[in-house]
């Protein structure tokens, strides 16, 4: 399906928060979309036809162009395959999907088909990162030190989900941080060993200790923890020659050599689905799952170690 000039008919599946706080800003500020549908189990978007599941949505509302999957990541490759399959554009909501395999899947059957599907990755678009790249490109980094830690309990209260098997545990914020870093670095990392805490109680993990090096020999080393109170930690700082470069607050801020740079206004998701907007106009798809895989090497590299059981 290819679409024209008019506004691309969008619909969205899973309805929860994120949905709620970015998604539906975001397209209601987007000339390029007109929403015109939902689907999610337990919620809908007021004013619009809802429905309790993709299938049921994309046989009721043919006119379709496009879906933003935002369940979470173990149900989104049967909905991606769905929508495609009825010859939608797929936006994926980070983490694309449960396993890279399934991602392989999703992009070559939208290939197969002349569509887009688009991995979206919310905090490359950070007004800190791309000056951030840039400088890199200039001053190559000697070291890096990820420090990425929150409240489980304030931002993800009662969503069971997270935390059963590929629900992703603190990678789901730590994967923000490795989307940051991919981006970034001007250099390929490669993960060396790493340590994953599990509560008794849980399938997924609570904090994690990540060793990466790129092929120099250039150390990246990465804390992720879901137990942090007060202020919470979004900082990534690094070495180089010239002088210390520091993304704080998920990418809002940046210091370079102490000094805080002006930055362009946040609009992580309004510059998520302007990409969208350009790749389908333009029939191509954006698909990296490099933030994932060093999800997936972390899983199969990492010393697992038990710790208390964790409760809401």
């Amino acid at each position: 399906m290819s679409a024209t000039n008019s506004a691309i008919k969008l619909a969205i599946v899973g309805v929860g928060k994120i949905v709620h706080d970015q998604h539906l800003p975001a397209v209601a500020a987007n000339a390029d979309f007109q929403l015109i549908a939902s689907a999610s189990r337990n919620n809908t978007v007021e004013g619009l036809p809802g429905f309790r599941s993709i299938e049921d949505m994309l046989a009721a509302v043919p006119d379709i162009e496009a879906v933003s999957l935002c369940m979470p990541p173990q149900y989104r490759y049967q909905a991606a395959h769905a929508a495609l399959s009825a010859g939608k554009h797929v936006f994926l909501e980070k983490p694309p999907g449960a396993t890279l395999s399934e991602v392989a899947d999703l992009e070559a059957l939208a290939a197969s088909k002349g569509l887009t599907l688009f991995t979206s990755w919310h905090s490359r678009y950070a007004p800190a990162v791309q000056p951030a790249k840039a400088y890199l490109a200039q001053h190559a980094p000697t070291s890096m030190h990820v420090v990425w830690k929150e409240d489980v309990r304030h931002w993800h209260p009662n969503q069971e989900w997270i935390w059963q098997a590929g629900g992703l545990g603190v990678f789901d914020p730590g994967i923000n941080a490795l989307s940051i870093v991919t981006e970034i670095l001007p250099s390929l990392i490669f993960l060396n060993r790493a340590t994953l805490e599990f509560p008794e109680n849980r399938d997924a993990p609570i904090a994690a200790q990540l060793h990466f090096q790129d092929a120099a020999g250039m150390p990246v080393h990465a804390e992720f923890d879901w137990r942090q109170t007060g202020k919470q930690s979004w900082d990534i700082i690094v070495g180089t020659a010239a002088g210390e470069l520091k993304l704080s607050d998920g990418g809002a801020r940046l210091w370079i050599g102490g000094v805080e740079q002006p930055l362009d206004k946040e609009a992580e998701y309004p510059s998520l689905y302007h990409r969208f907007a350009e790749l389908v106009r333009a029939g191509r798809s954006d698909v990296d799952v490099s933030p994932l895989r060093h999800v997936a090497d972390a899983f199969m590299l990492g010393k697992r170690s038990v710790v208390d059981a964790f409760h809401d």
